[in-house]
């Protein structure tokens, strides 16, 4: 591997109808959208684990033992972590402090964004060797993607709006503040609403 001492964290639920992508269940149904969110999954893991830059884990909720978890461990040979407790601040703060306690730098990201491609983690990885303290990806809804980083910034999680358009904008003024430096990844669209999804298959 490219990378050996970074890692890539996917930040997933398992796709259960009426649990998941549950803005898109008017359009879609609760299967339907259950089927995207599996296939928006497995493409991810499949993108980012053929790309062979560095070990993917796949941090699950509500747990390890669900049978789509075991499934994607079986097809693409990944080690399955457990999400912690708490709120998604709390579940993201967690699973990056633990990992680069293992590892030389770490990137998360969610299996929501479909434009999200092995290029962009190179590109942090690269950005983090060369120094930055913080990459973030943003998103068109105003939050981001992907976040990756050499040691743990918990502040960057603690009572964050989330779900708002704010976030990028809330995080780049809170490393502001610190002194702490960042590289910008190039805009990505997240598939959780209606108008995600016509803005998404009108690309095919």
């Amino acid at each position: 591997m490219k990378y050996p001492d970074a890692r890539i964290l996917i930040l997933s639920k398992a796709p259960d109808p009426g649990a998941v992508k549950t803005r898109l269940i008017p359009l879609l149904g609760m299967d339907g959208a259950a089927r995207l969110s599996a296939t928006l999954l497995h493409e991810c893991i499949a993108r980012l684990v053929s790309a062979g830059l560095c070990p993917v884990e796949l941090w699950c909720t509500p747990g390890r033992e669900h049978p789509f978890f075991h499934d994607c461990r079986r097809r693409f040979d990944i080690e399955l972590r457990e999400q912690p407790a708490g709120d998604l601040g709390v579940r993201m703060a967690l699973a990056l402090g633990a990992a680069l306690q293992e590892c030389h730098s770490a990137v998360l990201v969610g299996a929501d964004c479909p434009g999200l491609v092995p290029a962009d983690i190179e590109e942090s990885l690269q950005a983090l060797e060369r120094g930055r303290d913080v990459v973030l990806g943003p998103a068109v809804d105003g939050g981001y993607y992907l976040i990756g980083m050499r040691r743990p910034h918990p502040f960057l999680f603690e009572a964050m709006p989330w779900g708002s358009a704010d976030i990028l904008r809330l995080s780049e003024s809170r490393l502001q503040a610190r002194g702490l430096s960042w590289h910008r990844l190039s805009e990505r669209r997240d598939l959780d609403t209606p108008e995600d999804y016509a803005a998404f298959t009108g690309m095919d």
